[in-house]
Order: C-alpha cells, then structure tokens, then sequence
C-alpha cells in the first residue's frame, strides 16, 4: 500500500512501544491491513480496532487511551483517513479529558528523537546497576506517576525484596543433627543397623513453617496503577514463599493464584487479566468478601494466616453487609493489614462510609503507594512486629 497510512500507523506503534507496550512488526502490518480493509464507520471503530490489535493486557489499556489522543488528535490523522476511506466526513466528536495515570510515560513515547546533524555526544560507560540516588528516588516515586524505565526499574527492585523469617513451630517433628530430644524411632533403627553393640543418638526438633500470606487485590479502575504493580509484588513473594494466595476483585471475585506462579512476571500478569473480565471496571467490596468467606475462608486461612487487603474503600454500594463481612474475615485470620494507596496524601482522614465501616475490623492500616511503603510492609508482616499505631485512631481523627 501506497501513501501516508503505513508510515503513521508504524509511527504510532513506536510510540506504543516506547511507552511500554509490547508491540511487534506483525502487530503493525495487522493495523494497516485493518484500516485500509474500509470496513471502519468511525472514529471510535478506529480506536478499538487498534485496541484489539495492539493492547495485549488488560493494564495497557490506559496507556493505549493516553496514546491514541494524543497523537491522532493533534495531527488530525483521523479525520483524514476516514475522509479518503468513506465520501462522507466523519463528525469530530469533543476529546474525553486525559487520565493522569501513564501520562508520563506517552509524553516520553513522544518526545521527538535528536536530529542526525546533530553533534555527536560523547557516552560514559556506566555500571548497569542502579546507583544509590535512583534507589532513593525510585523509593518514594509514586507508582502512578513512574515512566515506562523507573517502572521497570521498579520490578527489579521489587524482586529483591525479602519477607522477614516470620516460621512459627508447629507440633510435628523434624529430623535433626543435634538437639535436646532424642528420636527413639531412629536412635533403635541405627542401633540394630551395627548389630546393637553401640547406641548411635539421633535427634529431633520441632518443624517450623511459614504461615500463609493471603492477598485480596481490589482491581477497579481508581486502583489500576497500584493494582498492577502491586501484583508484580505478589509475584515475587509467591517465589519465595510455598502457601501464597492470591485473588484479584472488582465486581467479582477472582482466584489468580495459579496465574501468578507463572516464571516470567509480564506472563503471569497477562494470565490473570485474562481470567479477570472485570478488571478496571467497578468495585463491589462487600459481595467479594462475602464471595471469599463463603468459598476460600476454610481453604486458605488455616494456619495463622496473615491477609493483605489491597483496596481504597470507596465502596459505592454501602450496606450493613461490608462490616459484617470485614469482622468475619478479621475473625478468620491472624493479622488483617488494609493497604490503601490514598493514605500518600498527607490530609487524607477517613470521612467516607466505606472506609470507616471496615477500618474497626483491620489490625494495621498502612499506605501503599512506592517502594518503600514495600519495603515497610515486609518488615510488618514479620511475627514479632509490633503495632505502632491503631487503625481506630484514624476514625477519631476524622470525628
């Protein structure tokens, strides 16, 4: 095909690919092919049709809006496609306003390149490891507001995370080399293995292990961001740690356990928006806790489990329901830690009705917003961690 079509199309899939997405050369013959078929009615029969094309995760899909207004909007490229492709000009419907979550990634996908008759700079050879300055800066960087490289930075970052050695003893018996209790069972084996002349001590210790970590991820539209990266958390304890369960909510409840085992983080992402339909869409906290402490309750919390909660609350269908789940759930489990990213804001006080019907039921109420709230979390899981602070003050504070 002949024209300026190709080449814009190529263009805007650059700048997909330098915002993040993951974008290949068949992805973009696949675009063309689809714009020139003739068969698009509209503007937004454009915009989905590239969507199906070019956005693989459900994650993607604010970066992808963020792109696509940009560049069609200011180059009018739309208008004129449609213009050669239907003998009617299509309307110029008015531009949604632009959501803050990616922007800076799109704005960098666009920044024009140097220009070749530019005098060569000079490079520095540097380690590629990351310096202490970006370590600090990426620890307190919001994750809403990090650029496709501090993002993955970020993941890095996230992987060299480590959960405190938090092993309770349990009453089963282990072997062990030296101890203070003898194994009878053992100590009569190897006696009668040497003819029962010498008595060969063996020894036994109580086995200890890790209680269960179970996550509850709110994945609505308001938390899609924080909800994203804090999955590439969950991924990483998963690695480390044997009883992790994971599940993912917005209108339903969804078990990604098994997704996030996956090997590789970006796959195991793309199989749990895969078996989440509801993903960036409304939020229903109390029938997903009810969905959990119905089916998941008795399967995943025995042992002293410890519960990550992950949402902001703002539940709009309020009811009775919500607190008496939460009380349910904060009954069933060792420790319950609320994780809300709206405590980054220094004036935040718990005035909404969701919030102050869950936070009576919670044992720590703490922010989750950057690395090094993170990094906190995992000094808090720990079993000797003491509470600073009572989530029933905050309660008081906005009374």
């Amino acid at each position: 095909m002949t024209g300026k079509l190709p080449e814009n199309v190529a263009y805007f899939a650059r700048a997909l690919r330098g915002a993040g997405l993951r974008v290949g050369p068949g992805a973009v013959v696949e675009a063309v092919e689809a714009l020139a078929d003739g068969a698009l009615g509209g503007r937004e029969d454009v915009y989905w049709a590239l969507h199906a094309i070019f956005v693989k995760k459900h994650e993607d899909s604010a970066v992808y809006d963020q792109a696509f207004r940009l560049f069609w909007r200011r180059r009018g490229l739309i208008e004129k496609l449609m213009a050669q492709m239907s003998p009617v000009t299509p309307r110029v419907d008015s531009e949604p306003q632009k959501p803050e979550a990616g922007a800076l990634r799109v704005a960098e996908a666009f920044t024009p390149p140097p220009r070749e008759d530019e005098p060569p700079v000079e490079l520095t050879e540097l380690s590629a490891r990351l310096t202490v300055s970006e370590r600090e800066t990426l620890k307190s960087r919001d994750f809403a507001q990090m650029s496709a490289t501090e993002i993955a930075k970020a993941r890095q970052l996230i992987a060299e995370l480590r959960l405190p050695n938090d092993a309770v003893p349990t009453r089963r018996f282990q072997a062990a080399h030296v101890g203070a209790r003898i194994d009878p069972r053992r100590t009569f084996r190897r006696s009668l293995r040497g003819g029962g002349a010498s008595i060969d001590l063996a020894f036994r210790e109580r086995a200890e292990i890790h209680p269960p970590v179970v996550a509850l991820v709110d994945i609505s539209g308001s938390m899609a961001e924080y909800s994203r990266i804090f999955l590439h958390f969950l991924h990483a304890v998963t690695e480390q740690r044997r009883r992790v369960h994971s599940f993912v909510f917005g209108t339903r409840l969804t078990n990604v356990t098994r997704m996030l085992r996956a090997r590789d983080p970006d796959e195991a992402l793309a199989l749990a928006g895969k078996a989440a339909p509801d993903w960036e869409g409304g939020t229903r906290i109390a029938s997903a806790l009810h969905a959990f402490n119905r089916v998941w309750s008795r399967r995943v919390l025995a042992g002293g489990a410890v519960v990550l909660l992950f949402t902001d609350g703002l539940e709009r269908h309020l009811g009775p329901d919500l607190s008496f789940e939460m009380d349910r759930l904060h009954r069933s489990c060792r420790q319950l830690t609320w994780l809300n990213p709206l405590l980054r804001y220094e004036a935040f006080e718990a005035r909404a009705s969701g919030i102050r019907a869950m936070l009576p039921h919670v044992d720590q109420f703490r922010p989750i917003h950057n690395l090094a709230a993170m990094a906190d979390l995992c000094a808090a899981l720990s079993s000797d961690a003491r509470q600073i602070t009572d989530p029933r003050l905050w309660l008081k504070k906005a009374g």
